[in-house]
Order: C-alpha cells, then structure tokens, then sequence
C-alpha cells in the first residue's frame, strides 16, 4: 500500500463509516480493486480497518466533545459517586448508562465471533453485496414504519437495547454501523437525526475496543514500513469522518433516508455481479 492509497483509503473511510453505506464495504472493495487483499492472510485486512477506524473515533471524539464531557462527568457524579436515584439522574447521566447498555451485545458478540469477523468470508463480495441490498429493503421498511417522534430524552431501555442488537449486524461486511443502529433507532420511534447522533455516541465503546484489540495485531503482521501509511490513512479517516458526521446530521433534518437505500442496491448489485 502507497502513500496515495492510504490517502484514498483513509478519505473513503471517514466519508462512508457514518453515511448508512458502510466503509467496510467499500474499503474491502477499494481493496479487492487495488489488489491489497491477501485472501491467505485476511486477518491483515481486518485488523487495518479496525485501527483505521479509530480516526472516525477521534472525528467523533472532536465533534461531540461538549456531549461526551457532559455525559461523562454527569454520569460519573451521579451514577458512581453520589450513587443517586436513577429518577434524579440528568439527560446527560441517562445517556452514559444507555451507551454502556447499548453497547454490550456487540461486546459479547463481537468477541466470541472474533475468528469468524477476521475470516476470508466477511471479505467475500457476495455476502458484502448481500448485505448492502438487505439492510437497504430493512431501512427502507424502517423508513415506511417509523413514527419520529421521540427525541434522545425519550430514550429508555427498549431504545438503547434495541439499537445495541442493530449494532451487532454491522459485524456482518457491508451492513454499516451506521446504517444498522439508525434503522434501528428509527424502528423505535427516534428521529431521523436524532437516531443518528445516538449512534455516532453508541459507536466510541464499540471502535475503541476493536481498534485497540486489533492495533497488536497489525503491529506484528505490518511491515514496520507500512505502519505510516496506516497512520496516513487513521488521519485522513479522522478529517474526512468530521465532515461526514456535520453532513448527515443536517441531512437527516430535513430529509430521508431513501437515497442511501438507493444507493446501497445499485452498489449491492455492482458488486455480487461485477466482483464475485
């Protein structure tokens, strides 16, 4: 991998990890067409794009860096030093404890499926063709079902489990983070931006973990030559990745999620026909 590709690889990441169109299809196949995938050694791919990843994490980091110290100081006060009524919580603190429970089935899943994520499988364009055009008919079904009206005050137990489970299908290529955990938002009654910005937030727990689980394991396998490239591209992720959040929030404020369902069958179907 070149300097230029790690740029495009990077800029690619950022831009399509939380539009709902999944980055780690389209890596994979910017990969497949760049001729970077060692199908003996998929476990290289994976490990890339998790610490890749963690630019999108510093872009959200930077974004919502008024929402997270906000969260993270009421819900230490509150919940773990002054050990209040839940009732007497803060929206803030309320949040911090819907993140945690969000995040958990992903937690568990994605580490028992470990071996299965970093297989030559999730690399297959047939299934990241087949999960673009099924999640894209589950957000189009979301889309005609929802009611959007609540807000991220309104979230409770049944919100923040039910965009935790989304969550765990991003494990599968091509469904999307983002793509999951909005449809599951909307399934639930949040608004469109509103089930966005809960997912943006969902999302730190679940990127830190991978990428610090998979750095080690790019470090070893990488040559040392190759780990500025991975850094070239981490950057260009975080800087792209900024400005993809600051436009699908707006986005979603006036507008539906319907060309993002377009898209992701034209593509799905580009794929499964053109690469498999």
């Amino acid at each position: 991998m070149g300097i230029l590709e790690a740029i495009l690889l990077g800029i690619l990441q950022g831009l399509t990890e939380f539009l709902p169109i999944s980055s780690t299809a389209h890596l994979t196949i910017a990969g497949h067409l760049l001729g970077l995938i060692n199908m003996e050694q998929p476990q290289q791919w994976t490990a890339f794009l998790a610490v890749v990843q963690m630019g999108t994490l510093a872009a959200v980091l930077v974004y919502f860096a008024q929402d997270i110290a906000g969260i993270t100081s009421d819900f230490l006060k509150q919940a773990v030093i002054r050990r209040q009524s839940f009732a007497h919580w803060t929206l803030n603190a309320r949040l911090g404890w819907w993140i945690i429970v969000g995040s958990i089935p992903i937690g568990v899943i994605g580490l028992a499926a470990k071996k299965l994520i970093e297989g030559h499988l999730t690399k297959d364009p047939v299934v990241i063709g087949s999960a673009l055009i099924g999640l894209a008919v589950v957000l189009w079904i979301a889309e005609k079902l929802a009611r959007f009206t609540k807000d991220l005050a309104q979230i409770r137990a049944k919100e923040a489990l039910t965009v935790g489970v989304a969550q765990v299908f991003a494990l599968i290529p091509g469904a999307s983070r983002s793509g999951t955990t909005i449809t599951g938002g909307l399934l639930v009654g949040l608004k469109r931006d509103v089930a966005a910005r809960f997912s943006f937030l969902l999302s730190i727990p679940a990127v830190f973990a991978s990428g610090v689980l998979e750095f080690w394991q790019l470090v070893d396998q990488v040559p040392t030559d190759q780990l500025f490239n991975v850094a070239v591209a981490t950057a260009a992720a975080a800087l792209s990745g900024y400005a993809a959040i600051a436009f699908l929030l707006s986005y979603l404020r006036t507008h539906t999620t319907m060309v993002f369902v377009v898209y992701r069958i034209v593509l799905g179907a580009l794929v499964i026909g053109l690469l498999s």
